[in-house]
């Protein structure tokens, strides 16, 4: 039997009911686009001790490798935290599923052999703290493990991806920043990044491609 507990705080964190129930209608029908081989990709190799922030629904839980030991899956939204628990029943390895925030990783320093973020960094209220956050309870030696939509290399459709961001996007989809550069913001935390891929994805029409970035950066020595 797997561990499915969950440790909620008294007070939820986060709320975006609105947003949670449009992504769970259409997080499932991204996998068949070609997600559900960017996320086995994401997780290849993975072992020990693993925290991943932003666990929403859980839909990678199905695709962590047996050399996991626990996954420690923190998702603050209430709606999606209580999915997640479903998916956590059904994993292949042990999983606890807890509320939490990506400026407070309930996790001690340097107590995780790897962490996952999956199209998280982008709505996090202040990346730099998350990344911080990250490299503490990350091991010297642990890995980082990223897929994240990133702003786009062309100067017209990254200005018009800070538009949308200042205008009114964030607030529609849950804190999501479509301008956000986070290869760059990685590095500037400390993260060194050992394999960076760059690739286009669309969950499908109407949204055109955006670009992603998949790989894993190391924390190195945590200040």
């Amino acid at each position: 039997m797997h561990d499915t507990r969950s440790a909620d705080s008294p007070r939820e964190s986060v709320r975006h009911p609105l947003f949670a129930r449009v992504y769970l209608r259409t997080v499932k029908g991204r996998l068949p686009r070609g997600e559900e081989e960017h996320r086995r990709k994401l997780l290849a190799g993975l072992a020990g001790r693993v925290l991943e922030l932003g666990a929403g629904s859980g839909v990678n839980l199905r695709f962590y490798p047996a050399s996991v030991e626990h996954v420690l899956a923190v998702e603050p939204e209430p709606l999606l935290r209580a999915e997640c628990r479903k998916s956590a029943a059904k994993a292949p390895v042990p999983v606890t599923v807890v509320d939490g925030v990506s400026g407070r990783l309930p996790a001690d320093d340097q107590s995780l052999d790897g962490a996952v973020v999956s199209l998280v960094l982008c709505s996090v209220p202040d990346q730099e703290r998350a990344l911080a956050e990250l490299r503490r309870v990350l091991r010297p030696d642990g890995e980082l493990r990223f897929y994240e939509h990133v702003v786009a290399e062309g100067a017209l459709a990254a200005s018009l991806q800070r538009l949308a961001d200042a205008v009114l996007w964030p607030r529609l989809a849950g804190g999501c920043h479509l301008g956000r550069d986070t290869a760059a913001a990685l590095e500037q935390s400390g993260f060194t990044i050992e394999r960076c891929e760059r690739i286009a994805f669309s969950p499908g029409p109407p949204v055109p491609p955006l670009p992603h970035i998949l790989g894993v950066a190391r924390p190195g020595g945590v200040g």
